[in-house]
């Protein structure tokens, strides 16, 4: 038993070091002060200053943060109450359409991508020929492209703290002289919090590390951060790529480790809870 404890840590370790060993290297050299991949010629800041100096960089770093927070607000409302009509919902009708829910979750980008591109693309063109404008792909169709594949995410955060609730609470309250409106938002939403939360934190890191659903519809004068590091790693390799890599690495995993932490809160407040109601029954 012991050699195979042994084994399976040592196992685990090797894979961590596959995933993570060249991130590593490329946060290591996005502090080099020479533009060498493999030669360390002592600590520098001056490719992060250089990023920062860069206007087409700052440009796709204010169109991200923009479409990321939209999209995350507008799809957190969306899911939220798109949470509520599924819950409503028979649970054979349930099933069908969390299925539907989580085809965005287990389709590939490129497919989700391609197929919003072509959809855009259409809808584009008869616009323009009904009311003979010249509108194209842009900050529009990206945002509405984030909003879209952020929603799943957002629902599958609010369901289980829809299941939660006693079925019963809504109609308590209004038995006790609250309105629909006014029992939706002082009983129900409070309960609901952490998990609008949860997705409205999900779907802004979803949208902040996107790269190929933003790449097929933003169209050609709109770029976020990922579509502009891959359009410098087309051109050349330069350490500003890895200063700007290391930003947004950080960025989604402060994310991350945000959502997790308030995850395990929740889990051990029901825990608490159960505990409670246990002993008093």
């Amino acid at each position: 038993m012991k050699k195979n404890g042994f084994w399976s840590r040592l196992f685990m370790v090797l894979v961590f070091l596959f995933l993570y060993a060249p991130i590593f290297v490329l946060i290591v050299f996005s502090f080099n002060a020479t533009k060498s991949r493999s030669v360390w010629a002592g600590f520098s800041l001056q490719w992060y200053v250089k990023l920062f100096s860069d206007e087409a960089i700052m440009e796709a770093l204010r169109t991200t943060l923009l479409v990321s927070a939209a999209a995350s607000v507008v799809a957190c409302i969306a899911g939220t109450a798109a949470a509520i009509g599924i819950y409503a919902l028979k649970r054979k009708s349930r099933g069908i359409v969390l299925s539907v829910n989580n085809i965005p979750l287990t389709n590939a980008d490129i497919v989700t991508g391609v197929s919003l591109s072509l959809l855009f693309v259409l809808a584009v063109n008869a616009f323009n020929s009904t009311f003979g404008t010249r509108w194209e792909l842009g900050f529009w169709t990206l945002l509405i492209a984030h909003i879209t594949f952020d929603i799943p995410y957002v629902i599958l955060s609010v369901l289980p703290k829809l299941r939660q609730l006693d079925p019963n609470i809504y109609e308590a309250a209004q038995d006790l002289g609250a309105t629909g409106f006014t029992a939706f938002r002082k009983v129900i939403l409070p309960d609901l919090m952490p998990g609008i939360v949860n997705g409205l934190l999900i779907a802004f890191t979803m949208s902040i590390d996107d790269f190929v659903i933003s790449y097929f519809t933003a169209g050609s004068k709109v770029s976020t951060l990922a579509m502009e590091i891959y359009a410098m790693a087309r051109r050349k390799i330069s350490p500003e790529i890895n200063a700007i890599s290391t930003l947004l690495f950080a960025s989604v995993l402060i994310l991350l480790i945000l959502i997790n932490i308030r995850q395990s809160r929740q889990d051990r407040l029901a825990k608490r809870q159960k505990a409670i109601l246990a002993t008093k029954k």
